[in-house]
């Protein structure tokens, strides 16, 4: 590469990370934790089988599951906005809370139908209420379960806000868009962005990687002590 290239590079670097630090982790953090809360309600009312929640949140999860995500924040965006003002940043929170929480709750649903059901009746069994059982029994197993797949989805999340640069949030995507109109070098920048979405997606798999560490430790103490 050319000096001017370099050079273009080297200045461009923190004028990319900062509305990374600053929009695309604070969204991503925000989205996903809202994400997750409807993941396990989600989860939850589909396990225990409540007739026409179930149904309602089988139809949400269909819906979501087979509609574009750009799409999605077009409607909440250009379209719920008509009739009501959102800043861009939480129609963006918005959107990918309830889309993630979609594919979040189908990952937390398998997770607590693979706890054997001999755990939930032994539960019973020791005059444990179905509220106990769901927090001291089912919950934890399902969460060590579901940790892998859900760090999974929090990676794919990172990357997904660059979607969000569509409707006009000033992430890390858009702050290269508004660099490369000014010095038109695409393939040097667009390659820079990628670098700096990989760093952030490995320091996520390391403590991805970290956790799952914790769990399994976590697991054989417990499975000692029993």
């Amino acid at each position: 590469m050319s000096e001017r290239v370099w050079r273009i590079l080297i200045e461009s670097f923190p004028k990319i990370l900062l509305p990374g630090l600053r929009m695309t982790l604070p969204l991503t953090v925000i989205a996903f934790s809202i994400a997750m809360v409807i993941a396990v309600i989600v989860a939850m009312v589909q396990y225990a089988h409540v007739r026409v929640l179930s149904q309602v949140f089988r139809a949400y999860i269909w819906i979501i599951r087979g509609t574009p995500l750009l799409v999605q924040l077009f409607v909440v965006f250009y379209g719920l906005r008509a009739g009501y003002y959102m800043s861009p940043f939480w129609a963006a929170v918005l959107v990918f809370s309830i889309n993630e929480g979609a594919y979040c709750a189908e990952t937390m649903r398998g997770a607590l139908e693979a706890v054997p059901v001999g755990q939930i009746e032994a539960g019973y069994c020791v005059g444990m209420s179905y509220t106990q059982i769901m927090r001291r029994i089912v919950l934890p197993q399902a969460l060590r379960t579901a940790f892998p797949p859900l760090s999974n989805s929090l990676i794919s999340m990172v990357k997904d806000t660059s979607l969000a640069s569509n409707i006009t949030v000033a992430e890390m995507f858009m702050a290269t868009q508004r660099i490369n109109a000014r010095y038109y070098e695409p393939l040097a920048l667009y390659l820079e962005v990628a670098v700096i979405y990989l760093i952030f997606c490995t320091l996520l798999t390391w403590l991805q990687r970290l956790g799952e560490k914790k769990l399994s430790a976590y697991t054989k103490k417990e499975a000692r002590h029993a």
